[in-house]
């Protein structure tokens, strides 16, 4: 089943971080990096990854540059220490919060209210 870019809503951005912690990559192995790295799951459209990437840009968490390639301009991303900063963050938090539902989606049975 592919994930809807809805239901990343929230989590994209820090996705996208996490594609550049290796080093740059141009916008197609972004999106190539998102889908490979989740078994096919996040196959997005370029539609809701450019804007996304040119986000992160506008907020100084990543940094892009041209370069052209067989004839062809591409842009490369790659994280700023900011990026790799709320990387970090972003990360921590949410190892915390899947901690937190998976003790409850694992709990079982539920108590009963009185």
């Amino acid at each position: 089943m592919k994930a809807e870019a809805q239901a990343l809503k929230g989590h994209l951005d820090v996705l996208l971080l996490a594609t550049l912690e290796d080093g740059p990559r141009h916008g197609y192995a972004i999106k190539e990096a998102l889908r490979e790295g989740s078994g096919g799951r996040f196959d997005l459209p370029t539609g809701t990854v450019y804007p996304a990437l040119h986000r992160l840009e506008r907020a100084r968490l990543i940094t892009g540059s041209w370069s052209t390639v067989d004839g062809r301009r591409r842009r490369s991303y790659r994280l700023t220490a900011k990026g790799s900063r709320q990387l970090a963050a972003d990360r921590g938090s949410w190892q915390e919060f899947a901690t937190a539902v998976t003790a409850l989606l694992e709990h079982r049975p539920w108590p009963a209210t009185p």
